[in-house]
C-alpha cells in the first residue's frame, strides 16, 4: 500500500425512513386494491399519493401505520419491519415516530385545544405541565396563540385543521401521514391550510405521505404518485 495515498472513508449509507416493497392488498370479496406496490420516502421528503375514491389511499396509510396488514410484502419504518413487530411494539412505534392529520380533524370535544394538542406527549409519558407548555408553543406556531383554553366547538373548520396539524407535529415525529387533510374545507381555507402545512413541514424536516384526490393539495408535495391496481406510478 502506498502510504502517501489519501485514506478514502466510505460514506455512510442513508436508509429510507419509509420503505414499502411488494405490497398487495385485497378487500373482502377478493377485489385487489393494489399489488406490487413500492414506495420509498426519505427523511424530510414530501410525497403525495393521488387516486379516486375507493382506490385504496386510506388503506395504504393504514398499512404504513401498522393499523392493517398487507396480504404480501414488507413495510419498514425507521429501520423496523412492521411484520416483525407485535401489536404493542407497533403501537409504541406509531406513538414515537408517526403523526396523523385526518380529513375529519378527530379532535376531542371535551378537551381544550392545548389538551388536544398535548395528547401525543401524554401518551409518551411526558408530564402534564411540560406537555401543555409545548402544546401551547405549537398552537402559536400554527397561528392559534392565546387559544389554549378554548374548546373545539368554538373554532372554524380551518382552525380545527390547524389544531390537527399542531397535534401531529408536537411530539416531533419522523413521519406524518395525512389523509385528505383539506377535504372538508372550502377552497380558500384549504389553500391557507396547505400553505401552513407545507411551511410547518419544511420547518420541522419531517417526512410526509399525503393521500388526496385533489391536484391542488398534491401540488404542495415534492413528488406525486397515482395509486393504481398495479401499484404507484409517477403522476
Amino acid at each position: 500500500m502506498n502510504m502517501t495515498e489519501p485514506l478514502v472513508v466510505p460514506k455512510p449509507i442513508s436508509l429510507p425512513l419509509l420503505q414499502a416493497s411488494g405490497i398487495r392488498k385485497t378487500v373482502p370479496g377478493g377485489r385487489v386494491l393494489f399489488s406490487g406496490l413500492q414506495l420509498s420516502v426519505a427523511a424530510g421528503e414530501f410525497v403525495a399519493i393521488m387516486g379516486e375514491s375507493g382506490a385504496g389511499k386510506s388503506t395504504l396509510l393504514n398499512l404504513i401505520a401498522g393499523l392493517d396488514t398487507p396480504d404480501t410484502g414488507s413495510i419498514t419504518i425507521a429501520g423496523e419491519a412492521l411484520e416483525q413487530l407485535g401489536d404493542d411494539a407497533r403501537t409504541r412505534l406509531r406513538r414515537r415516530t408517526i403523526g396523523f392529520v385526518f380529513q375529519a380533524f378527530h379532535v376531542l370535544p371535551h378537551l381544550t385545544l392545548a389538551q388536544n394538542v398535548a395528547l401525543p406527549l401524554v401518551l409518551l409519558h411526558m408530564g402534564g405541565k411540560p406537555a401543555l407548555e409545548r402544546a401551547s408553543a405549537m398552537l402559536a406556531a400554527v397561528g392559534l396563540a392565546g387559544r389554549d383554553k378554548d374548546y373545539p366547538q368554538q373554532l372554524s373548520g380551518g382552525e380545527l385543521q390547524r389544531v390537527a396539524i399542531a397535534r401531529a407535529l408536537v411530539h416531533q415525529p419522523s413521519l406524518i401521514l395525512a389523509d385528505e387533510p383539506t377535504g372538508n374545507l372550502d377552497p380558500e381555507t384549504a389553500a391557507r391550510i396547505l400553505q401552513l402545512f407545507s411551511s410547518e413541514i419544511r420547518r420541522s424536516g419531517v417526512a410526509v405521505v399525503l393521500v388526496t384526490h385533489s391536484r391542488i393539495a398534491a401540488a404542495v408535495a415534492g413528488r406525486v404518485h397515482t395509486l393504481t391496481r398495479s401499484g404507484l406510478i409517477p403522476a
